[in-house]
């Protein structure tokens, strides 16, 4: 059992791992930025550390100072809660050579599932129905453009290191794409640190059901499904578990991905998604 960590993000999800651990007896150390030095996660934690500047890029994404951070106050681990540093493999890397424990998956999980677009490269391999979209390398604007027209809109781009419904833009029209593709790869940049983007089908009034994939380092597997009243892209109301339960094409996909994360040392959790619903062209 630790006795302090750091937890390297903010907000509710910083409240949130902070009130755990109390209840656990574990201290906890904040970080926070010149915008957030009152904010209400430094006041939940038993210790805070100023680590930079109000934007997310000179603050919460600096890794290094975050690391010196734990060090100089004797945290045994890190938290990163999601989003920010919490899908980074550099991080997850540094914070092993540091000798503090990365609460989450191993650099090798994070390298195979952390980006949306290599998550869904390894799935097509598995044989796993993707939606209809483009996640390759090439990041050209006019390369993305042209998949976009070839995809049929709606299309929806999104962040490849994308979490907490960061990063993502719906296109109704091809004239569209270029703006929006702008304002999303400044987003990803900024909250991220990575501007890289995929695109996918829009998909319309779908039938979304999540499956949480949860690992320890014993080889045990959790996985609990949910459904998400909401439309495809943003979250805004979720039921668990799902009320209409599980397909079998959904079993099939749990089984694959679960295997896919153990194969990579999958500790930790990821979420995998079934999108049931129409796309026209």
């Amino acid at each position: 059992m630790f006795k302090k960590i750091l937890i390297a993000n903010r907000g509710e999800i910083a409240c949130r791992v902070a009130a755990t651990a109390k209840r656990m007896g574990i201290q906890t150390v904040a970080v926070y930025s010149d915008a957030d030095a009152n904010a209400k996660h430094v006041a939940a934690c038993d210790q805070a550390i100023h680590v930079g500047g109000s934007a997310p890029k000179d603050s919460y994404l600096r890794w290094e100072a975050i690391i010196e951070a734990a060090k100089a106050t004797g945290a045994q681990a890190i938290h990163p809660g999601y989003g920010f540093l919490s899908e980074n493999e550099a991080f997850a890397n540094a914070c092993a050579k540091a000798g503090l424990v990365f609460i989450g998956p191993p650099a090798s999980a994070i390298q195979a599932m952390g980006l949306k677009a290599e998550s869904k490269q390894l799935m097509e391999k598995a044989g796993v129905p993707l939606v209809p979209g483009y996640h390759g390398a090439d990041q050209n604007p006019e390369l993305l453009q042209r998949e976009a027209d070839r995809i049929g809109y709606p299309v929806l781009i999104k962040a490849s290191a994308g979490g907490g419904g960061k990063g993502m833009r719906a296109v109704e029209k091809s004239e569209d794409f270029a703006a929006a593709l702008a304002s999303c790869q400044r987003e990803a940049q900024n909250s991220f640190g990575d501007q890289a983007v995929l695109i996918e089908k829009y998909v319309q009034r779908p039938r979304h059901i999540e499956i949480q994939v949860f690992g320890d380092t014993h080889s045990s597997v959790w996985r609990y499904a949910r459904q998400l009243r909401v439309p495809h892209g943003a979250r805004l109301l979720g039921a668990a578990p799902s009320p209409k339960g599980v397909g079998r094409s959904a079993c099939t996909w749990h089984d694959r991905s679960t295997a896919q994360a153990n194969g990579r040392g999958g500790c930790g959790g990821c979420t995998c998604r079934e999108l049931c619903g129409r796309w026209y062209r």
